[in-house]
Order: structure tokens, then C-alpha cells, then sequence
């Protein structure tokens, strides 16, 4: 695996578009490591974009047009502890401060082995639209994901490694994901 290509935010146009879902997208080639991903692009996808639940965008080979990875993305709210608040300046009374989800993330198996990279170039990619929605439609300033632990241990290394802090507010090891959160906008680390 070390033969890989690297894909970084710089790089990532060149070789992959992203598409919205649509009802003759070719989903079914798509192959994820853990049935529930697929599952989720095969049979949820359409109709929770239909019922204005969820958008789910592919990540298009521009070569062949393959399906490398997905992203489905919601509107969120957190909640943050009063430690969490002050880690991130925001001296406000509110419960809830405004997010954009990554409410599913996964990259194919075929292109895991010949791409490194390519999971952090959909979350620059998120990050890149959570501040177009924050700069023209409505305040959002932070991208979260409930990172699924249950799957994949390592995944939290993954989605720390890409900028993002375990939510203190909702954190129960008894989860099966852990609620996470990257400020889009500051960082203190």
C-alpha cells in the first residue's frame, strides 16, 4: 500500500468531482468495507434526500467515473460544555451553537488501496461548503461527525488527525459513535 497516490485539498480536483445523488447514480458498483455503508447508498440515501433529510454527494472518479467515496451532510446544532465554549471564544447563553453534519463518510475499498488521502479531502471539501452556507445562507461555525467507533476503532485518530475534538457535552463510552466537532473558523491547537 505504500505505492499509494496522494490526495490532499491542493490535489483532489484534479482527479475526483463531487455529484449529487441522483436517482440513475450507479451505486450499486459502490464497495465499502462494512455492509452498512453500502447499505445506506443503495437503499437510504435517495429517499433521505428525497424527504429533505440528508444531502449524500459521491465522489466521482474524473477518469472513469467511478464512485470513489460518499459524503451524506445535514444541518446540526451541539452542544457545548462552558469549557468548550471558552475553548472556542463564544461567551453566549446558548444552549446550542449552529453545525453542518457529516452524518455519513466513507471512501471505497478499491480506492482506499490505491489513494491516501482521499477521506481528508471530503472533510476539506465539507469544510469548504460549511463556510459557503456560513458566508451566504446561515451561520454555521462548526462541522461536526458522530465518528463510528463501533466499526472502527481508529477512526477518532482519523477525524483528530483531520482537526476535530471529542465533544465533552455528549461524550458516553457507551456510544456506538462518538459526537465530534471541528471549529471551521478558529483553532486554538
Amino acid at each position: 500500500m505504500s505505492g499509494r497516490e496522494i490526495i490532499t485539498a491542493g490535489n483532489g480536483d484534479r482527479y475526483f468531482e463531487f455529484a449529487l445523488l441522483a436517482p440513475d447514480s450507479p451505486v450499486s458498483r459502490f464497495d465499502y468495507s462494512i455492509g452498512e455503508y453500502n447499505e445506506y447508498l443503495t437503499r437510504e440515501a435517495q429517499r433521505s434526500q428525497s424527504d429533505h433529510i440528508a444531502l449524500t454527494w459521491l465522489v466521482r472518479d474524473k477518469a472513469d467515473g467511478g464512485i470513489a467515496g460518499y459524503m451524506a451532510l445535514v444541518a446540526d446544532a451541539i452542544k457545548l460544555s462552558v469549557s468548550e465554549k471558552e475553548l472556542h471564544n463564544l461567551n453566549y447563553p446558548f444552549k446550542t451553537v449552529p453545525a453542518m453534519k457529516i452524518a455519513k463518510l466513507a471512501v471505497s475499498q478499491a480506492y482506499r488501496e490505491r489513494y491516501k488521502g482521499l477521506g481528508s479531502f471530503m472533510i476539506a471539501s465539507s469544510l469548504t461548503i460549511a463556510r459557503t452556507c456560513d458566508r451566504t445562507l446561515f451561520a454555521c461555525r462548526f462541522l461536526t461527525v458522530d465518528a463510528d467507533v463501533e466499526h472502527n476503532e481508529s477512526v477518532l485518530t482519523f477525524y483528530e488527525k483531520n482537526g476535530f475534538l471529542i465533544n465533552e457535552a455528549l461524550f458516553n463510552k457507551k456510544r456506538k459513535n462518538v459526537s465530534m466537532r471541528k471549529d471551521i473558523y478558529f483553532q486554538d491547537t
